[in-house]
């Protein structure tokens, strides 16, 4: 962490650099190489250890982050792939490069299925769609930098729904926090219905066997026989393993008085840890997906609003949540990186306090 002492307006920090992306910023370009050819990205430094990437053209998720030089994210063998891959809807295992954040939905999550004639792909299109009326910039707030990556990602189609997507992506100087504001709004003149899930990715080294994930559970849920079979250890990681078959518990969280709740993963070994601090009443539910394979080694941590058994099933169980015309709908999620034993006892007796129903919680707005 960088002394701030030292930079309490903002002429201080010029004392230092002559242009200030020599500590933190944005930096913009356009992916050449592959199936990536022609994805524009941003990668964004906060000048304490804080580096991710956010890809314009894959809804403004987030493919890769590091803290401190350690990798927190995960990226399949498919690499980031530009949209056109994806095809009809329908190709997500060929596009599904993981990185820190896939988004799920408008329309659909988990499970491909079919109803009235139409085709709903794996987990939806709203992570193949590109991002537009771009907004990228360093903005002095409080005397300190604020770096911002912001547009709007709209699922539409002729005679069919038009929702748009308003995703606004923020850090501080100095603070290792990324905040992700998501408003959701039904531009068309009909209900829709509306499934979210924020697919979280963490990878190797900050997911490895010595790591362990934290969850305030009042009830935890296997989603199948196979996840039955593991239920004993969904806070434990493993090795690699050989054709590992994935693992999906559907979790119940405890909340604070304002119903703000948090999830985690930390590696005591590396002295590293990552958060998630959202709200239920935004995010009424929560995924863990546990792939422990050879290759395919991966803590997949995602807020949701649905189940991944897709719209079919949900709606046949009553699960289905709908946006009525002109709604709009909030769904934030704060991510926190922590550092050091100390940080992570604190990050683990938080949690633990939540479990534990003690009302008291700093959720980092």
């Amino acid at each position: 962490m960088n002394d701030l002492s030292k930079f309490r307006k903002k002429e201080q920090f010029y004392r230092y650099v002559g242009d200030l992306t020599q500590i933190c910023g944005i930096r913009e370009y356009e992916m050449k190489s592959g199936r990536a050819n022609g994805v524009r990205a941003f990668d964004v430094k906060n000048g304490s250890g804080l580096e991710f990437t956010v890809l314009q053209d894959r809804c403004l998720d987030i493919s890769a982050l590091s803290f401190n030089g350690i990798n927190c994210s995960y990226l399949s063998k498919t690499g980031v792939t530009a949209p056109a891959y994806n095809g009809n809807g329908t190709n997500f295992s060929r596009t599904f490069y993981g990185g820190f954040l896939t988004t799920c939905g408008l329309r659909n999550v988990g499970d491909a299925c079919e109803e009235h004639g139409e085709c709903f792909g794996t987990h939806g299109r709203i992570s193949n769609l590109p991002a537009e009326e771009i907004r990228a910039s360093v903005d002095w707030v409080d005397d300190i930098p604020e770096i911002t990556v912001s547009g709007k990602i709209r699922e539409s189609s002729f005679f069919g729904e038009n929702i748009l997507l308003e995703r606004k992506i923020s850090c501080r100087y100095g603070d290792n926090r990324i905040r992700i504001s998501n408003t959701i709004e039904n531009q068309g003149f009909k209900p829709e219905v509306l499934m979210l899930l924020l697919h979280f990715n963490i990878g190797y080294p900050l997911l490895s066997p010595c790591s362990r994930f934290l969850s305030p559970f009042k009830e935890v849920i296997p989603r199948d026989a196979q996840a039955e079979a593991g239920i004993r250890d969904f806070e434990r990681m493993q090795p690699p393993t050989k054709e590992y078959a994935e693992q999906v518990f559907y979790h119940t969280l405890r909340t604070d008085g304002e119903n703000n709740t948090m999830v985690a993963l930390i590696n005591p070994e590396i002295e590293t840890g990552l958060s998630l601090t959202f709200n239920r009443n935004q995010f009424s539910r929560f995924t863990q997906w546990k792939q422990m394979g050879e290759g395919e080694y991966v803590l997949g941590m995602e807020p949701c609003n649905c189940y991944v058994g897709g719209r079919s099933d949900a709606r046949n169980k009553g699960f289905l949540t709908g946006i009525q015309p002109f709604e709009k709908k909030q769904f934030d999620v704060t991510v926190e990186l922590h550092s050091g034993i100390k940080q992570l006892e604190m990050l683990e007796n938080k949690i633990n306090n939540l479990k534990n129903n003690i009302k008291t919680f700093d959720h980092g707005k």
